[in-house]
């Protein structure tokens, strides 16, 4: 069966100052990135804050037009069509926003956020139709339909977290960008929501690009995981094959950053040294190596290809 998403080479840069204050220099956001994502899998992609993530997720829903490269979804190159032709591939694809607050318009009522996209696209035959939808929305994602009359401000982080969901769930999409949706919430809430995304997951058969910069809110909840380092990918793999074995040294101080519940376990962590590269100018060759404590001299020199290692793909000179 033929991938859902599939992204050729994409690149993405943004020019740096506008106006009298634009100059040549670019921010390196994504370079050249290829991968796919199945139908009914969760692909978690993970990364510091700048490693292009987000970029890329908004990318793959052509909210953002890609420099160079290609993305295509169920079958058709997006980046290249026309807005009037996007219009109906739209609906198949939403997104969930790390900040359930500022991602809901205060001025309006939780039905109102949640019939939005419905009134938009034309879906419902009538008012009862169209209440009858967020009603039952509302309780697919664990709200109340007696509170469809409330503002945002009148629930909690979880719970308009929750509304969130309803709305991008509005249009029966097949695909949905998880944009850091947890990382607001309390850590007892976090696992209230991924349990609820597996759920729907299973009730829509829907297909999650799961963002994220904490390897432990993902290992449960996706089949695979992509590692991102300033804009490029450095590991790709299965989750269990990752977290089990990584083979990227990048991968490795991630995993090693993940909190043990065992208190019994200690072992001594490595730090990353140095700063994070610029994204404007990033270094020659690997682009993790004026961090990497494993490097050699031709990590400065060659950047390392995207190559098959003990089942999953890693770009790294060195063989962990």
């Amino acid at each position: 069966m033929a991938p859902l998403i599939e992204l050729r080479d994409v690149v993405k840069e943004f020019p740096v100052g506008s106006g009298l204050f634009a100059g040549k220099s670019v921010v390196h956001a994504v370079s050249g990135v290829s991968l796919s994502i199945d139908r009914g899998e969760t692909f978690a992609l993970v990364g510091e804050s700048g490693c292009g993530k987000s970029t890329l997720g908004r990318l793959m829903l052509n909210l953002i037009p890609a420099t160079a490269g290609e993305v295509e979804f169920d079958g058709t190159v997006i980046s290249k069509i026309s807005p009037d032709k996007m219009g109906g591939i739209r609906k198949k694809m939403q997104i969930i926003f790390q900040d359930p607050y500022a991602s809901l318009n205060p001025r309006m009522n939780i039905k109102s956020i949640v019939s939005e996209p419905l009134i938009t696209h034309k879906v419902c035959s009538g008012k009862n139709d169209l209440e009858e939808r967020v009603k039952n929305l509302l309780l697919k994602v664990g709200i109340r339909p007696q509170f469809m009359n409330r503002y945002p401000h009148q629930f909690s982080g979880g719970q308009r977290q929750r509304i969130g969901i309803a709305r991008a769930l509005a249009l029966n999409p097949e695909f949905i960008v998880c944009d850091e949706p947890v990382s607001a919430l309390d850590v007892s809430i976090q696992s209230q929501i991924l349990n609820l995304l597996s759920d729907l997951q299973s009730d829509f058969n829907l297909t999650y690009l799961f963002i994220s910069h904490d390897l432990s809110v993902v290992e449960n909840i996706s089949n695979r995981v992509c590692i991102m380092f300033l804009g490029k990918i450095c590991e790709m793999g299965s989750t269990k094959d990752v977290y089990g074995n990584p083979k990227h040294p990048y991968t490795r101080f991630l995993l090693e950053a993940v909190p043990k519940p065992d208190p019994t376990i200690r072992k001594e962590k490595q730090v990353l040294q140095g700063e994070m590269p610029s994204p404007v100018k990033p270094p020659s060759g690997c682009r993790f190596h004026t961090r990497c404590p494993y490097r050699i001299d031709v990590c400065d020199k060659t950047e390392p290809s995207l190559i098959e290692k003990d089942g999953r793909q890693v770009a790294c000179h060195i063989d962990l």
